[in-house]
């Protein structure tokens, strides 16, 4: 995953929870890193390793902080700092999860080495969709739960998430139901 990923980890456990709980989750972790440079690609198992450390340090489930990180990801990561590709991607939370097949081919133009997930979207009716989320990368569903909480907040926009089914072979893939409104 790139840098920018792990500084997001950083500035979450750094903003809510203080420097100190981040030195920690780094020693636990094993990461010698002193910093992650956003557009330098880093080991995956780097990040698994401080979100492992940080539920054990913060006393969370991996599912919450990753369901929290996924919040956050969107709130500050994304919209702060690529806030004009955020607001291209829809002008609500139903067009913006429409749009989201096509949303990681311009994230590749800044990162070229990105492996993104994939999604494919059923539309149920005009408030209601499927999400498919398919992922080489495992283990990431609550984060994923979290980017979709993280985009109605950011479009204040009430939406149901709700997790119905995943299969993990080759690929992770998982299947969200979206209720908006």
């Amino acid at each position: 995953m790139y840098g920018i990923v792990n500084q997001a980890i950083q500035g979450l456990v750094t903003e809510n929870f203080g420097n100190e709980k981040w030195q920690l989750i780094k020693q636990r972790s094993g990461i010698t890193h002193d910093y992650f440079i956003s557009n330098e690609s880093y080991d995956d198992d780097i990040t698994y390793e401080l979100v492992g450390a940080a539920s054990e340090v913060l006393q969370l489930p991996a599912e919450e902080f990753l369901r929290a990180f996924g919040e956050y990801w969107i709130l500050k990561t994304g919209y702060e700092k690529y806030g004009d590709l955020m607001k291209a991607g829809g002008a609500n939370l139903y067009d913006f999860i429409c749009n989201l097949p096509n949303f990681h081919g311009r994230i590749m133009l800044i990162y070229p080495n990105l492996n993104p997930p994939e999604f494919v979207v059923d539309k149920l009716s005009d408030h209601e969709l499927r999400l498919h989320y398919y992922s080489s990368r495992s283990g990431l569903t609550q984060f994923m739960a979290g980017l979709i909480h993280g985009l109605a907040k950011m479009f204040d926009e009430p939406a149901e998430v709700k997790w119905e089914n995943g299969e993990y072979d080759k690929v992770w893939h998982d299947i969200f139901y979206v209720k908006i409104g």
